[in-house]
């Protein structure tokens, strides 16, 4: 798998770089040092997975992630946001801009490598010290039911799969919770992704809270 690191300091894009170089499956294509060339770079080497910072110049890494989201020729594009600052409004401006996981610098380097791993599979990926609790406080400034009306287009099992993932819940949990095997519950997942033009996993758990399908606290 392909990625880019976009950081303004010089010392966190050649560490992370170093880093991924080193596993046989990722290469690193690519480096940028500030918004606007994050997303020249990414228009110009599509890469399987960003890792994003968010304080940069020339564009800060939200507003470069939503450049790229909105760009329906990068729609497998997957995007990580690395940052110093674990803040519920950089969390929750991560989430609505369409990225796919979030991680604090100091992560652990086996996480780091993993997250790319993770991400890549089109799963959401928040970390390890970004708990559920906080999530579900940051959803809460989503639930405005704006999405609503797209959910006509699912089915009640789709709808039920959704709430789930909302929830959290991995394929593994919704199948036992709906006593379906793991593959169908994957199926669900995955047309209920291309019903609502959602890129990955991250996306289904914001319209889940935009249609007011899910609460903060609602399991």
């Amino acid at each position: 798998m392909t990625v880019v690191v976009a950081d303004d300091q010089n010392l966190i894009r050649a560490g992370f770089s170093a880093l991924l170089a080193n596993e046989p499956d990722i290469e690193v294509v690519g480096e940028a040092g500030t918004g606007a060339e994050a997303v020249e770079v990414v228009r110009r080497l599509r890469p399987d997975v960003v890792l994003m910072d968010i304080r940069m110049p020339d564009g800060d890494g939200l507003w470069a992630t939503e450049q790229i989201v909105a760009d329906p020729s990068l729609a497998g594009v997957h995007i990580v946001i690395v940052t110093t600052f674990e803040l519920d409004e950089y969390v929750g401006r991560a989430i609505r801009a369409g990225a796919s996981g979030f991680l604090v610098k100091d992560t652990e380097p086996v996480e780091l490598i993993r997250a790319v791993r993770v991400v890549a599979a089109g799963e959401a990926l928040l970390s390890p010290r970004v708990t559920k609790r906080l999530l579900e406080r940051v959803a809460e400034g989503l639930a405005d039911g704006s999405r609503a009306p797209e959910l006509a287009a699912l089915t009640d099992r789709e709808r039920q799969v959704l709430a789930l993932v909302g929830a959290g819940l991995t394929n593994g949990e919704i199948a036992l919770q709906l006593f379906l095997s793991p593959l169908t519950v994957k199926t669900h997942v995955s047309r209920t992704m291309t019903k609502l033009a959602a890129r990955d996993r991250a996306q289904l758990v914001v319209v889940a809270y935009e249609a007011g399908l899910v609460r903060p606290g609602w399991r």
